[in-house]
């Protein structure tokens, strides 16, 4: 059975959510890479980390996106090295480091005006493609 996951103090995945698998990598490895299964799989529900807030976990969540499996679990990968351990190990700090991001509270963006030195760069911007748009035309009848 896979160990406890700490995470930040306090916060932490148990023993208990957490599922290790092996598979078999992806990519060179020559005879072996057929043999072996290197790859790890380690799957958790986000609900069973211990001292996560409610409003962590709905950033947990969302940070999972495609890792998210349909039954709620978070799959996280590893297939960095020949070496499953290695691999374990590198799937357990990925586990942990979604998990603190996801403990980051976000700066809330404070709605500002745009300088009267942008709106006009904009307006002249504006003004210069619009004439460079103007000499690429065909020549008009009128013209």
């Amino acid at each position: 059975m896979a160990e406890a996951v700490d995470v930040a103090p306090g916060v932490r995945i148990p023993a208990a959510a957490l599922e290790v698998r092996s598979v078999r990598a992806s990519g060179p490895g020559g005879q072996n890479v057929n043999k072996v299964a290197s790859k790890v799989e380690l799957l958790f529900d986000p609900a069973a980390v211990e001292g996560l807030p409610a409003d962590a976990l709905a950033r947990l969540v969302r940070l999972a996106g495609r890792r998210l499996a349909a039954d709620g679990r978070i799959r996280v990968t590893s297939q960095e090295s020949r070496d499953r351990s290695r691999n374990l190990e590198s799937a357990r700090a990925k586990a942990a480091e979604l998990v603190a991001r996801a403990l980051v509270v976000p700066r809330r963006r404070r709605a500002t005006r745009p300088t009267s030195g942008s709106r006009a760069a904009r307006l002249r911007t504006k003004t210069r493609d619009a004439v460079v748009k103007l000499s690429r035309r065909a020549p008009g009848p009128e013209d």
